[in-house]
């Protein structure tokens, strides 16, 4: 009941274990206006509801200019992701649809990891809110078609760990005209409605109907003191010749959630432009310990994984080759078998051959036989004469008939014979093959435990809740030309990155349905056909006149 806002603050703070306090605060809304915790009034002499349970939102309050540089835990870059991913999503933040892709392809790769076809299967991002709904309603293509292309995105984020994913999330996001900005209704001298964006770089006015390109921009180190009274905003110069120059708000409420945010948003601005305090100066030194540490393991990870993916090729091929051998031994015992039985046959053959031919033999010595017997017959008639000639030209023919097939036979049995030794050398052949398959040398086993680390690599060791640490002068070199390496590599990177975002945009240009564009659709497609710069570029542009010249320019818009 006693808590002021700073013990509630720190509170969550400490539950979350966060440090880089100064982005954050607790958020309530009251009467359709957000507001912000103070830290010294007690938590109910807030104006919030009386009702229980009473409803804060932990979000950031201020953002950085560079995300990279200035947020140093890797908590604080997951709830900036978390936050920006919502505002993008529900359309806070205007995202063009090319860069929206991109965007979901890094928080697929956050939260999933490597892509892996094996389980990533169509489908699977079927049940994600990854785009805003502006785009999806924008083209006529299905959610397969989406996945298909963010997918294509997220296979080509392998290797990076999901801090690497969302900071790279929020560089992209960093440079969306919307970003960071609040946006307040008001008017001036005149009583012209415009709108007023604070954010970390400055005061900006934009034009009520785009949001995107700011008429006029006053960064922090132009501007001496921001005060108001009742409705009425003052905002004087750091130039104490300008004149101050002052606008309306449409409530008191709001001038106080103004005046917070420029005081806030000030004090970070020139913060950054100063010597890092102490608390920073270890967070950041922890920071690169940690990045340092953690880079280190993802490369002892990676050798490890090499080394189990060679293993694994290995014993797949050792695998194979076995495979091979088995089946180079089942087709010699086939062709053992095989020659076996023809062998048989061929004897078996031979044999009945030689039968045959003793056969003829036997019969070709009765005809002659029976030839003499005849000859020495007396045959007293002339016609019995001739009849016996007769009959012996017969035998004689029979004979000579029955001498040629048993000289045929008798080379069908040699041919049989020579057949037989061909079959059984082919037998013997075989056995010999079999024998050298069977005896071939066996590969030595796998071993399943890693190599050792080498000697090079330093090492850590996990002691109670604290981590130390040991690099040498070799690995800090190591370690800042890696980093000069990610340099050069991230230039290249960002130019394929301009040109696939190109490629993507041509591609779905086609599909887009152009009544459903909204204006800041429409707003965009003219600052980019117009050769829009970047936000930061936009703004130094705008700065390029004199500070008098623009309070002017606001009293007459």
């Amino acid at each position: 009941m006693k808590w002021k806002g700073k013990d509630l603050f720190d509170l969550v703070c400490r539950t979350l274990g966060l440090r880089e306090t100064w982005f954050f605060g607790l958020q309530y809304t009251i009467k359709d206006t957000v507001a912000w915790l103070k830290m010294d009034k007690k938590v109910l002499d807030h104006d919030v509801s009386k009702e229980e349970p009473v409803t804060f939102h932990f979000l950031a309050k201020f953002y950085p200019e560079n995300a990279e540089e200035e947020l140093v835990q890797e908590i604080t870059q997951h709830l900036f992701f978390l936050q920006v991913k919502k505002q993008i999503l529900d359309e806070k933040i205007y995202c063009p649809p090319e860069a929206s892709v991109l965007l979901a392809s890094y928080a697929v790769q956050a939260k999933y990891g490597d892509y892996d076809p094996s389980v990533h299967k169509r489908g699977f991002l079927a049940q994600e809110e990854l785009l805003p709904k502006r785009v999806i309603n924008l083209y006529q293509m299905t959610p397969e078609m989406w996945e298909e292309r963010i997918t294509a995105w997220y296979a080509e984020h392998r290797g990076r760990a999901r801090d690497e994913a969302e900071m790279e999330y929020l560089k992209i996001a960093q440079d969306l005209e919307m970003y960071g900005v609040n946006y307040f209704a008001i008017r001036n001298k005149k009583g012209t409605e415009l709108l007023l964006g604070v954010d970390a770089l400055g005061l900006h006015i934009y034009d009520p109907e785009n949001r995107l390109t700011p008429k006029i921009s006053f960064p922090w180190n132009e501007i001496r003191n921001i005060s108001y009274s009742d409705k009425e905003f003052t905002i004087k110069p750091l130039d104490k010749k300008i004149d101050v120059f002052k606008f309306n708000s449409s409530k008191l409420r709001v001038n106080k959630l103004i005046l917070q945010l420029c005081i806030g948003n000030h004090d970070l601005f020139m913060r950054r432009r100063k010597a890092d305090s102490l608390e920073v100066q270890q967070m950041k030194a922890q920071a690169r310990e940690e990045k340092a540490r953690k880079q280190m393991e993802r490369q002892r990870l990676a050798r490890e994984k090499q080394m189990r993916e060679e293993a694994e090729r290995t014993r797949d091929e050792l695998e194979r080759r076995l495979l091979q051998m088995k089946e180079e031994a089942t087709m010699a015992n086939e062709a053992l078998m095989r020659s076996e039985e023809t062998a048989d046959l061929l004897a078996e053959k031979a044999q009945i051959t030689e039968e045959e031919a003793k056969l003829l033999a036997q019969k070709a010595a009765e005809a002659e036989q029976e030839m003499q017997r005849i000859k020495a017959t007396a045959i007293r008639t002339e016609e019995e004469k001739r009849l016996m000639e007769q009959k012996v030209l017969e035998a004689e023919v029979l004979a000579l008939k029955m001498a040629e097939e048993s000289e045929r036979r008798a080379k069908e049995a040699d041919q049989l014979k020579q057949d037989l030794q061909e079959a059984r050398e082919a037998e013997r052949r075989a056995k010999q093959k079999l024998l050298e398959i069977a005896t071939k040398p066996t590969y030595p086993p796998m071993n399943p435990i890693p190599a050792p680390l080498p000697p090079d690599i330093p090492s850590f060791n996990l002691i109670g809740d604290s981590l130390s640490f040991d690099f040498k002068d070799t690995d800090m070199k190591r370690l800042s030309m890696e980093i000069e390496k990610e340099k050069v590599e991230y230039m290249e990177k960002s130019k394929h990155l301009q040109e696939q975002l190109n490629e993507l945009k041509t591609e779905i240009e086609a599909l887009k349905l152009k009544e459903r564009e909204t204006a800041l659709d429409i707003l965009h497609n003219e600052n980019s056909d117009r050769g829009g710069s970047s936000k930061h570029n936009t703004i130094k542009k705008l700065t390029l006149q004199s500070a008098k010249s623009r309070v002017a320019f606001f009293e007459e818009l």
